[in-house]
């Protein structure tokens, strides 16, 4: 896709996540300590480490789920829109109603927001077959479960979208058609954040990369 100049001037106008001196700490623990980021809207940021080093709860501190110690900023603002955060977690089936269908799910933002949205064009542009969106997640694969998530954090129309290992749970055509919807989204303007431990993953399209363990850091 290519980028208009109005969707460039649009995007250069935003400031990204920043934050300065991020910590939190759990249990008595730092899990993290004293770090600076800048997310910038309409690019990939990558966060790499090894196993417990932190990444899924700064993706947290990041999302305003979890108390945290110093400064984040949301494009100049010290809260993030309504719905301008949205999260894509490693695995989905821990965070989807197994009851629901997964047009339910994929409408889900929508109808907390009061507003209607277009879950046929939103499975379409993630992927995923129109004839699933019946079943329950017990009843599609992992990477058809994974698809319908991200069309349920694409129609809560956010300004960033923290990722969470989004491709691990998925075969390898899975995967690339995630990556795909993605870069599609960072061309629109959306600031996407790549927790992943896929290094060639991380460096084909990530502009920035943050390694909580510096050995680990794919872009040396």
């Amino acid at each position: 896709m290519t980028i208009t100049s109005t969707t460039a001037d649009r995007i250069a106008l935003r400031d990204g996540i920043r934050a300065i001196g991020l910590g939190v700490r759990l249990g008595g623990a730092n899990i993290i300590d004293n770090i600076d980021l800048h997310i910038p809207a309409g690019q990939f940021t990558g966060i790499t480490g090894p196993s417990g080093t932190g990444k899924t709860t700064l993706l947290r501190a990041l999302a305003g789920l979890t108390d945290h110690t110093g400064h984040l900023t949301y494009d100049g603002s010290s809260t993030p829109r309504t719905g301008g955060i949205a999260m894509l977690a490693q695995h989905p089936r821990q965070v989807c109603n197994p009851r629901w269908t997964l047009r339910r799910i994929i409408a889900e933002p929508a109808a907390v927001a009061g507003r209607d949205t277009d879950v046929d064009g939103l499975a379409q542009r993630v992927g995923l077959d129109a004839d699933l969106l019946h079943r329950a997640p017990g009843q599609v694969s992992d990477g058809q479960l994974q698809r319908a998530c991200l069309g349920r954090a694409l129609a809560q129309q956010p300004d960033y979208l923290l990722c969470d290992e989004p491709t691990a749970m998925l075969d390898p055509v899975a995967a690339r058609g995630v990556v795909a919807t993605l870069a599609e989204l960072a061309d629109d303007g959306v600031g996407i954040v790549l927790v992943s431990h896929n290094h060639g993953l991380v460096r084909a399209r990530c502009t920035h990369t943050l390694c909580l363990v510096d050995k680990t850091c794919p872009n040396g």
